[in-house]
């Protein structure tokens, strides 16, 4: 069915919002109907036939919980199971709208969206109305879209959902998750499938700067500033103008770094170090912490108000314990991708091998599944990884609670007395030590720390 041809009901208890798409839909499709209440959506779904629904997902300003829009959602799904709804929906009820796809939505829309966007999603919905191969219940069948992510799951496919509607938006995104789970390559899939996909990408590992580093790196400095200060430098807002700036480990930043990094959010400009002319910069902000949202709100150790300003849209990464569907998918990955570095026939790995994997419980998640996959690709003297031939990494095991000793202090002492091996192994390179343990710089660092060594 074209747009033209199409009639569409507007449900919204914004009156602006209904007058802008009314006016927008007017000289494109049939016919438009507008409704501020949804009260009438039974008597208005039964009495007319429409193609295509617009639905608020609040109704109620006290509430704005989201749940009125999914209740009239499997409202007209049950009076109307053919009529394609589309979501209107807040950045931060992004969530919510996901969820109403499951629930039989078509698509949804965030506002303020640009014109151009509503009308193709309009018409691409309709279109599929002729071919019965693309309907709701292939919905997610494109949502891989992502070639450096891997997934099947739902809820990777439901990341999928949410990277796709929130990448052409230039809305700060904060991404939560355990270390190991992927959140950088998150944060770069935002970034390609953004409008500023062809301009700068700029990673900086925030967490790992020290107090006389941080206004540096980020803000750079004037020849002399100060005694290393040997050259003029830009800092990293002024690299990644016009494009994405990516702020990892954000959640370990002291209180004074985030009160300057906050200043410089609020009034979008910077002052390098050892001058006073402001610089205005245009950058879209990702940012990513292994912290959870509650601890990461807790203002004794970080401010609320940046919590709020680089928070417009979260995405929770899951640890790989709650996406075991995935772990034979990564493990291929990995096998067909060291076998190739290492220059070994193809590899696969066997059922029971699977099983080993598939019952583990990955406390450094995909990192530590690609770490042991690759060290099976080197050991194996075969093209087929038996149980025996994987090998969890030490620095997360937890062993067996022996001599009276509790679980928890027998594997701090484990893990302390690992990283002091590997890193007398490696003659103090803390970059090696880190590498063969599976672990970040910073992560280790945060170890040494924790261990006071």
């Amino acid at each position: 069915m074209s747009l033209r041809q199409s009639s569409i009901l507007v449900i919204d208890d914004d009156v602006d919002v209904l007058t802008a798409v009314r006016l927008l839909l007017k000289t494109e499709v049939h016919e438009v109907v507008t409704e501020k209440n949804p009260e009438t959506i039974p008597s208005l779904i039964t009495s007319r036939a429409f193609d295509l629904v617009l639905l608020d997902m609040n109704f109620n300003a006290s509430i704005n919980t989201g749940n009125e829009g999914l209740f009239w959602l499997k409202r007209i799904k049950e009076l109307k199971p053919g009529t394609s709804v589309v979501m209107i929906t807040a950045y931060g009820d992004i969530d919510l709208a996901v969820r109403s796809l499951k629930e039989g939505a078509s698509d949804f829309i965030v506002k303020p969206w640009h014109n151009e966007k509503l009308l193709s999603t309009i018409a691409d919905i309709l279109k599929k109305k002729t071919h019965p191969a693309s309907s709701i219940n292939h919905q997610f069948s494109d949502r891989n879209s992502h070639p450096d992510i891997l997934g099947n799951s739902d809820v990777m496919l439901d990341i999928f959902a949410k990277i796709d509607k929130i990448a052409p938006t230039d809305a700060n995104i904060l991404i939560l998750g355990e270390n190991g789970t992927g959140k950088d390559l998150i944060a770069k899939a935002i970034h390609e499938k953004s409008l500023r996909s062809k301009q700068p990408y700029i990673k900086v590992d925030i967490g790992a700067l020290t107090e006389t580093l941080f206004e540096s790196e980020l803000f750079g400095h004037k020849k002399g500033a100060f005694t290393d200060a040997r050259d003029d430098r830009i800092g990293r807002f002024e690299e990644a103008a016009g494009g994405t700036l990516f702020l990892d480990e954000i959640g370990n930043i002291s209180l004074q770094q985030q009160a300057k990094l906050l200043t410089a959010l609020q009034s979008r400009q910077i002052t390098r170090i050892g001058t006073n002319r402001p610089i205005p910069v245009d950058i879209r902000l990702i940012c990513a912490t292994n912290l959870p949202l509650c601890e990461l709100a807790n203002e004794n150790h970080f401010r609320k108000d940046l919590v709020y300003r680089i928070n417009t849209v979260e995405i929770v990464v899951p640890p790989l314990r709650r996406r075991k569907a995935d772990i034979a998918l990564l493990t291929g990955h990995f096998a067909k991708l060291y076998a190739a570095k290492y220059f070994k026939n193809n590899i696969s790995l066997s059922g029971a091998a699977l099983q080993k994997l598939e019952h583990y419980h990955f406390p450094g998640n995909v990192r530590e599944l690609q770490y042991i996959v690759e060290r099976a690709v080197i050991m194996s003297d075969s093209n087929i990884l038996e149980p025996d031939d994987l090998i969890f990494s030490p620095i997360e095991s937890s062993g067996q609670n022996t001599g009276g000793e509790n679980s928890e202090t027998r594997l701090s002492t484990l893990e302390k007395n690992t990283i002091l091996r590997v890193i007398e192994k490696n003659n103090g390179n803390i970059t090696k030590a880190a590498k063969e343990l599976g672990l970040t710089r910073t992560a280790l660092y945060r170890r040494l720390h924790k261990f006071e060594i």
